[in-house]
């Protein structure tokens, strides 16, 4: 009987080894490149300018409404002075505002249509005058350009503090106490003149239980006394 034998051929192997050198080589000048450049730039520093505008002793002159009562709508002139402990830290020492009111549609066609008129508490809740003070944080200032032609620097600002109503109500009873917040942004015109635009919320406690709000919204021009450049 005669045997045969086949011979099978030799099973290929992949190189993965090669293929590992040449993956590595590969990579070698890239990494090189990029550790050459973070030893000559070892870090990154982002430039932040300082702000161009700093304000001191701020006396502002300005208008405002309180629209939110369906009786009546109040415009006051007001007047207030702040004075600035650092660029984002501010005591508005006092301010005070006097407020003419008008009666609204509402109100005239409820006493015209039907004989009746609002009850006496909405009478009594109009603001005839108002003092307080506030806290003042300014977190953002910025600049922005319009059409790539003109710069405009602002800041924005929150507020917080404590208010005194003089009611339409005679005697001391018609001192209300009242803690407000608002917010506002501010656009520089020189160091000297600026913009405001003020909004706020007062709480006003009038009475042992009851809480009335009264928003205000107020645009005025502040002077800026003392402050460099």
């Amino acid at each position: 009987m005669e045997l045969s034998t086949s011979v099978r051929p030799p099973k290929r192997t992949v190189p993965i080894v090669r293929y590992a050198l040449f993956l590595l080589l590969s990579l070698a000048p890239g990494l090189a490149l990029a550790q050459a450049e973070a030893l000559e730039n070892p870090g990154t520093t982002a430039a932040v300018q300082d702000r161009l505008y700093r304000m001191n002793h701020e006396l502002v002159i300005g208008v405002g409404a309180l629209p939110a009562d369906a009786y009546y709508k109040g415009y006051y002139a007001g007047v207030s002075y702040t004075y600035h402990f650092t660029d984002s830290f501010a005591w508005q020492v006092g301010r005070g505002a006097y407020s003419y009111n008008v009666e609204t549609s509402l109100r005239r066609q409820l006493e015209r249509d039907f004989g009746v008129s609002p009850t006496a508490t909405a009478f009594e809740d109009e603001v005839n005058w108002m003092v307080g003070s506030d806290i003042v944080w300014s977190p953002i200032y910025g600049k922005l350009a319009i059409l790539n032609n003109r710069v405009i620097h602002f800041e924005t600002f929150l507020l917080g503090g404590a208010t005194v109503f003089k009611l339409n109500r005679s005697g001391p009873a018609g001192f209300k106490p009242g803690a407000n917040v608002g917010l506002g942004v501010r656009v520089f015109k020189s160091n000297t003149v600026s913009f405001r635009l003020d909004v706020t919320n007062n709480f006003v406690f009038t009475g042992a239980t009851r809480v009335i709000n009264i928003p205000t919204i107020q645009l005025a021009t502040a002077f800026n006394f003392g402050a460099t450049e």
